[in-house]
């Protein structure tokens, strides 16, 4: 585990719960934020961390109930929470100028923040997600959301966190990496998160997600003319290619890159080649459109401020502390 994931532990104590997070790099290096999804945790951006921390300053943080951070039974688990959480976060490191990397529910919860403080987003790199209602939801998604059946299968036997390693990636995954997705939720303690996650989906359109998540949508405009790259895993059969298109219609200028062979763990599945896709966009040399081998082309960030989508419930003061 140390060789896939040699990572100091920072911890931000938000109301006596523990964020944890990776802050890999000088300080001084340009910032990147990657920002997992469920049941992934910081562990899924492990390859990456390695390779750009060098030339960048890598921060990954873990949502609550989610990897290193606490999994407290009594939370308030839900998109709005995990948005003020990451805000928090980036506020207590004063990040600016930054590059968010996003997948799955890291799609709404770091679009929440983007939509928010547009001129603190430099650019975006998208891994099948969204930042958008759509109606199509898996089925399975179904059964363990709104059944009792489903519940027991997410908390009592890790179904969730098994059909990522053995489903949501196209690849067979070895064992250590296996037992490192496997790692943070080893108890029926420990996959509270994971299921309120799934609780939190919304499949119809009411709700106080459902209502987040169209405030979202409606803002995204504002990001419209940030440099965006999308690299999508084709073989998602959770995050379609329905998804795919919709992430166009909001971001016509994107450049994209579509992996016939990935699955949902895109980064999993395609890490080397998403290194290089990786470093020719930071390098500015990923031009819009839809190839990755354009020359690149100039473009003006918008500096526009928008009124908080999410406001921050009182929370104590965050301190970190190392392991």
């Amino acid at each position: 585990m140390n060789t896939l994931y040699p990572f100091q532990s920072h911890f931000l104590d938000l109301s006596g719960h523990q964020y944890h997070y990776l802050n890999e790099g000088k300080k001084e290096n340009p910032v990147l934020l990657m920002v997992h999804g469920n049941p992934t945790w910081s562990f899924y951006y492990r390859e990456l961390v390695k390779h750009l921390c060098g030339e960048f300053r890598v921060i990954v943080p873990d949502h609550m109930g989610s990897g290193y951070s606490d999994k407290p039974t009594e939370y308030n688990y839900t998109l709005q929470q995990h948005i003020i959480n990451l805000a928090k976060l980036i506020d207590y490191l004063q990040l600016e100028d930054i590059t968010i990397f996003m997948h799955d529910w890291g799609g709404p919860i770091s679009m929440g923040y983007a939509v928010q403080y547009p001129q603190n987003v430099k650019r975006m790199v998208v891994f099948n997600t969204a930042a958008f209602w759509m109606p199509q939801v898996h089925p399975g998604l179904k059964i363990l959301r709104n059944t009792r059946l489903g519940a027991y299968l997410v908390r009592k036997l890790n179904v969730f966190v098994w059909s990522g390693i053995t489903l949501a990636s196209r690849k067979k995954m070895p064992d250590a990496v296996k037992a490192g997705y496997l790692k943070p939720y080893d108890s029926f303690e420990n996959r509270v998160g994971v299921l309120a996650f799934i609780k939190d989906i919304p499949m119809e359109q009411e709700g106080p997600t459902y209502e987040l998540l169209q405030a979202i949508e409606e803002k995204l405009a504002l990001l419209k003319e940030k440099p965006m790259m999308i690299i999508w895993g084709e073989k998602d059969p959770v995050f379609t290619l329905e998804f795919l298109d919709k992430w166009k219609e909001y971001f016509p200028n994107a450049a994209i890159k579509q992996l016939p062979e990935a699955g949902h763990y895109v980064v999993e599945d395609a890490v080397e080649d998403i290194q290089k896709i990786v470093d020719k966009f930071l390098k500015q040399e990923v031009a819009t459109g839809t190839s990755v081998e354009d020359a690149p082309e100039g473009k003006q960030e918008a500096e526009t401020s928008v009124s908080l989508v999410i406001k921050p419930e009182g929370e104590q003061e965050g301190h970190t502390t190392d392991e």
